[in-house]
């Protein structure tokens, strides 16, 4: 279950403090969903607008529906200075993920918005962020690495995506774990205006930041899988997690489709439309909105950051 150090590293980290509350709206996004098919086709599976002050200013686009929904807080646990690159596994093993990412425009009838860089990053199957390996995350879980000085030092399960001419970003990743006392769940950034640079993203701002989340059953299914069982003790469902608010695609919840569909072992694939502003920025940073979810024990602040002062605090 280890992580292999494919020698690369973060130089500039930063993490963030985050307290409880209502997400925060700073950025407004569009939400549609479609399912991914084997051969790269999609249909839609649909989206109903939640936000009625916002309703109206939904719009339609090809075969899919964009619903407007609002930033949440990007959590504890996030690090600068992700790799741009398609396959974020970096060893861990779990449930194979395929997540296509599509973001469209709000501000110009949901037309993509070609050279979006989509940032995602997620703990592994034991509850463990890469970067935070010392917090503990709940219940009994195997220690993430043998070597507890350099475990920190990993970058898997995070990265960047630059979009297509469609708008268009796809990741190979796991599936989540859980952590206490939040459900599972992806988090993900959208940035515009910034260039490739080093092997990472620099520059531009982020227009949306939010967090993608597994129907219960499905992740019941796979957390019943080796090496998730391993990990032992109570996860949160959706109705109980503190970010998630209850409603469905158009809150951030996948769209997912089985590989094989008697065995989940073989994988999803998953799927979400992301409408943004290319002119409004909300890096959900310090927003207050909707709490991390910190461990019980092992705060962020144990980690490496870029200064003392950017250290996170326990939400």
């Amino acid at each position: 279950m280890t992580g292999t150090h494919k020698g690369t590293s973060i130089t500039r980290r930063r993490a963030i403090a985050v307290t409880g509350g209502t997400a925060a709206a700073g950025g407004l996004a569009i939400a549609g969903y479609q399912s991914a098919s084997a051969d790269g086709t999609t249909a839609t599976a649909g989206g109903t607008a939640t936000d009625t002050a916002s309703a109206s200013a939904s719009t339609t686009s090809g075969s899919g529906t964009c619903v407007l929904m609002s930033s949440v807080t990007e959590g504890p646990y996030y690090l600068d200075g992700a790799l741009v690159r398609k396959d974020i596994t970096e060893g861990k093993s779990g449930v194979p993920l395929t997540l296509r990412i599509t973001v469209r425009d709000t501000t110009e009838s949901c037309a993509p918005v070609a050279g979006a860089a989509v940032e995602i990053w997620h703990c592994d199957a034991w509850g463990y962020y890469s970067g935070y390996t010392t917090a503990n995350p709940g219940g009994s879980a195997p220690a993430e690495s043998e070597d507890g000085s350099t475990a920190d030092d990993k970058t898997y399960l995070r990265g960047y995506q630059v979009a297509d001419a469609n708008g268009v970003v796809k990741f190979k990743t796991i599936v989540p774990g859980w952590y206490t006392p939040r459900t599972c769940h992806i988090h993900v950034k959208v940035h515009t205006g910034g260039e490739k640079e080093d092997g990472t993203y620099e520059g531009g701002k982020v227009n949306y930041t939010g967090q993608l989340f597994f129907d219960d059953d499905i992740a019941e299914q796979i957390f019943e899988l080796e090496p998730y069982s391993e990990h032992s003790g109570t996860w949160t469902k959706l109705d109980d997690d503190m970010v998630y608010d209850g409603g469905g695609a158009s809150s951030g919840l996948l769209t997912l489709e089985p590989v094989h569909k008697k065995d989940p072992s073989k994988g999803y694939q998953g799927s979400i439309t992301l409408g943004v502003d290319p002119d409004a920025e909300n890096s959900g940073a310090g927003s207050g909105g909707g709490g991390g979810g910190t461990p019980p024990s092992g705060a962020p602040g144990d980690a490496p950051s870029a200064s003392a002062s950017s250290s996170a605090s326990s939400s």
